[in-house]
């Protein structure tokens, strides 16, 4: 391929975005996406941003910097313009009438059916839009990991696809690992040397795994996560009174029983001793996994605000965040968001998968995260500890959090240099051919 697509027009530059979140139900993948095609776009403003999707109205809605590659209907360019964004907000508001119901019947059709939660779809067909793209960019998110193989598979067989057309390939705002399955790992290893550039949201555990899967280190840069740029924009400067609560349960990150109650107690009772209210905040919206657990680990308590509708946007729940002094969340991106703002969390992890996580967090920002696992023995005492250090220490934290943050922006930002200098010609950027 050239400098630009083969397309409808000799200049015309076509840009396929690759992303962990087809269905648009985690607000984290989403405020990624949305920071993506603005930064695409600032840098290309006539480009053509095609994002993969099986969501495709909804993405207009979510995401309006960019235009739908829908995998159900071939994944190829469409003519611009085929969903206008009042549509895209139709379909959003119609979906969040219905996504509860849906959930329940998915939910009683596995029971039936005796399928398991993690079960993998059949893998889709390599999209068409591939062919006629200048550039094939993996964007953030945690897929790279056995806990997602059919995601992770999916992207490598992507990339590979592109490398071996000549077409530039980057990845951005990556967390790699953990990675155990021979399979996955001897596919990466084929794969990711032929990557143009790769940016990793963290650097605790990424670069030692990909030099350990020949990449070379020099086409590696460690930016964080790219949410960070949404969140930090809507920062306010008041100090927030709320106490904010995420709690995730799902087949990679099981809390028991014993570990719930004690986070509900040890959440209402510190929120009861500071006057505070309680903020239910849900970033992820599949299968209602952050509302219900949510939901029931703050039943009856008092002097709870509501959460975010089910048609709320990433920006809508990071505002909720900026009202919250301090936050307790077993979901990564919330984390994410609160420091992004000078807000301090308390990471509840229950996997390897979410250790590597939070503990990547937590080397970014330097301070203000603190990391507790549910299986701790003496979890009642580490977590009212780790709350309320945090509460008499966030007005102190806010500025060293948000200098992590503006460090971490710069960082990406440089990072998407090199990306474009992979289409725009630098001979030192150019992508090996896949084999």
């Amino acid at each position: 391929m050239g400098k630009f697509s083969a397309g409808a027009g000799a200049d015309e530059m076509r840009v396929l975005v690759e992303n962990g979140e087809y269905w648009l139900r985690n607000r984290g993948d989403i405020a990624m996406m949305a920071v993506t095609a603005r930064r695409l776009r600032e840098h290309w403003p006539a480009a053509r941003i095609g994002m993969l999707t099986e969501q495709p109205r909804v993405l207009r809605a979510l995401v309006p910097q960019a235009e739908s590659i829908d995998l159900a209907d071939g994944g190829g360019w469409t003519e611009p313009g085929r969903f206008d964004r009042l549509g895209g907000l139709a379909a959003l508001r119609w979906r969040a009438v219905t996504d509860g119901p849906k959930a329940r019947v998915r939910a009683l059709r596995k029971a039936v059916r005796g399928t398991a939660e993690h079960a993998e779809p059949p893998a889709p067909p390599l999209p068409a839009a591939a062919a006629e793209s200048a550039l094939v960019l993996a964007q953030g998110g945690g897929y790279m990991t056995d806990v997602d193989r059919y995601q992770a598979t999916r992207t490598l067989a992507l990339l590979d696809h592109a490398q071996r057309l000549g077409i530039p390939t980057a990845m951005i705002g990556q967390g790699f690992g953990p990675i155990d399955d021979p399979a996955l790992l001897e596919r990466a290893a084929r794969v990711l040397p032929g990557v143009g550039f790769i940016a990793l949201r963290e650097g605790r555990r990424g670069p030692k795994l990909l030099a350990d899967l020949g990449v070379d280190p020099a086409r590696v840069m460690v930016t964080g996560d790219d949410a960070v740029e949404l969140a930090y924009d809507l920062r306010r400067d008041e100090v927030g009174d709320e106490l904010g609560v995420c709690l995730r349960i799902t087949y990679y990150a099981e809390v028991g029983d014993a570990a719930r109650a004690v986070l509900s107690e040890v959440i209402r009772t510190r929120a009861a001793e500071y006057g505070a209210p309680l903020r239910p905040l849900i970033i992820s919206e599949y299968d209602a996994e952050d509302r219900d657990c949510t939901r029931r680990l703050l039943a009856g308590a008092a002097n709870t605000r509501r959460p975010v509708g089910r048609a709320g946007t990433a920006e809508d729940v990071a505002r909720q965040v900026s009202r919250c002094r301090v936050l307790v969340t077993s979901a990564y991106h919330l984390a994410v968001f609160a420091l992004s703002q000078g807000i301090p969390a308390v990471g509840i992890t229950a996997s390897r998968y979410y250790d590597d996580k939070f503990h990547g967090l937590a080397d970014m920002f330097g301070t203000g995260l603190r990391v507790v696992h549910a299986d701790d023995p003496d979890l009642s005492r580490s977590l009212t500890t780790a709350v309320g250090e945090l509460w008499e220490a966030a007005p102190d934290l806010r500025a060293p959090l948000r200098h992590k943050a503006v460090e971490q922006i710069a960082a990406a930002r440089a990072g998407m240099d090199r990306v474009f200098r992979l289409v725009e010609g630098d001979p030192t950027a150019t992508p090996t051919q896949g084999e």
